[in-house]
């Protein structure tokens, strides 16, 4: 087989990749080790950047989201014994996020690549990159007993942390940078009304969340030991600790209902330089992890693909590789711009269990700085909404 742009991963990153290219006039055939139930099973981020908004509608995604994603002016922080305190996106930026889940972006983004007969390929199985340095890269997977070979200029690596694009980069080549944080989050959805505002709560028992799908999904989180199991957290002892943590007017608000999905993740940084080795451009998970704090791990998948279809784009149309040179420098600096807002948002409403009293008082100290100050309030919006591309 023969192709353009090999992709790998049918995720957020890949097939957004495809459907720009395809729009473009560039062939691609993306590769999936999962079925595709698998793929839209996976409950994933809900919280759209206005860059991430601006894109999907610019390349003919917005109507579904338009229609049944619900707009935010921004996220409250609700601390014990303070003020509410706003991120008022609207205010500051003049933009807005909007709750919008994975999953309807993953089954939008099927549904335009089967009517434009873009070509996915599921349960392909021992994906291998090969001769990324050659000039003749191609790319060999198994399916049905079969070997099979395509051929391609370029490969996008767009599988996740766990997928084989990043281990195809020389160790010797690859500089990584992680942090894990010593918690993680347990997090139900339930079809219930959602709590009508995205609020993050820091509270003395720990950090609670509540945000939201669409009107009747709702998703809420907690703050959970790292190595916490899902049998020990029965539907009523989650209501009854989440609700231990909002403000009691809030708490008394949430219509609660039995889980349709519980799950535990850790929280980890993780920045994987370079993004690009060769004729292989990796985008969203494949290179970097966010903490799911600052709602940026989709977010960032999207700014990728903005940033790699430009530089595919570029070189097809003209021969200029200015755009592929500069790929991973430039996804990088808003990756780090990315990683650091969410580490410092985690940090600040995360609960640390070997604290010191005097770093408890800088956390307190740094929330206060938020309720007082006009221009940190701001820098925390102009982050949060999502710097421009």
């Amino acid at each position: 087989m023969r192709t353009q742009v090999a992709i790998i991963g049918s995720g957020p990153a890949g097939l957004l990749l495809s459907h720009i290219l395809r729009r473009n006039g560039i062939d691609s055939i993306v590769l999936e080790r999962q079925t595709r139930a698998h793929v839209l099973e996976r409950i994933r981020a809900g919280l759209l950047e206005a860059g991430t908004v601006a894109l999907l509608r610019e390349v003919g995604l917005g109507a579904r989201m338009d229609r049944e994603g619900h707009p935010h002016d921004g996220s409250w922080i609700a601390w014990e014994g303070r003020p509410r305190f706003l991120i008022d996106t609207k205010k500051y930026t003049g933009k807005q996020m909007t709750a919008y889940g994975q999953t309807n972006i993953t089954e939008d983004l099927f549904a335009a690549l089967d009517a434009a007969g873009g070509k996915i390929v599921d349960e392909a199985a021992n994906v291998q990159l090969n001769d990324l340095t050659s000039g003749q890269p191609y790319v060999t997977y198994e399916k049905q007993g079969r070997t099979i070979r395509i051929d391609c200029d370029y490969v996008a690596g767009c599988d996740g942390s766990h997928g084989v694009s990043r281990f195809a980069i020389p160790a010797a080549m690859l500089k990584t940078y992680e942090k894990s944080y010593p918690f993680g989050w347990l997090g139900i959805m339930s079809q219930t009304p959602p709590y009508p505002d995205i609020c993050y709560c820091y509270h003395s028992r720990g950090f609670a969340l509540a945000s939201q799908r669409n009107p009747m999904l709702s998703r809420y989180y907690i703050q959970c030991d790292v190595d916490a199991k899902l049998e020990d957290w029965p539907d009523d002892r989650f209501w009854q600790e989440f609700k231990a943590r909002c403000p009691q007017e809030m708490a008394d608000s949430i219509v609660t209902g039995p889980s349709i999905e519980k799950s535990i993740a850790p929280l980890r940084s993780f920045v994987a330089e370079p993004m690009r080795y060769g004729a292989l451009l990796l985008a969203g998970d494949a290179a970097h992890v966010v903490p799911p704090t600052g709602a940026k791990g989709l977010n960032l998948a999207v700014s990728d693909v903005f940033y790699l279809s430009r530089a595919l784009i570029e070189f097809y149309r003209t021969g200029n590789t200015h755009y592929l040179d500069s790929y991973s420098d430039t996804a990088l600096r808003r990756v780090w711009s990315a990683a650091r807002m969410s580490w410092w948002l985690t940090m600040l409403l995360h609960r640390f269990a070997d604290e010191t009293p005097f770093e408890e008082k800088m956390r307190l100290n740094q929330f206060d700085h938020l309720l007082t100050s006009e221009r940190a309030a701001a820098a925390l919006a102009e982050q949060y909404v999502g710097l421009p591309y």
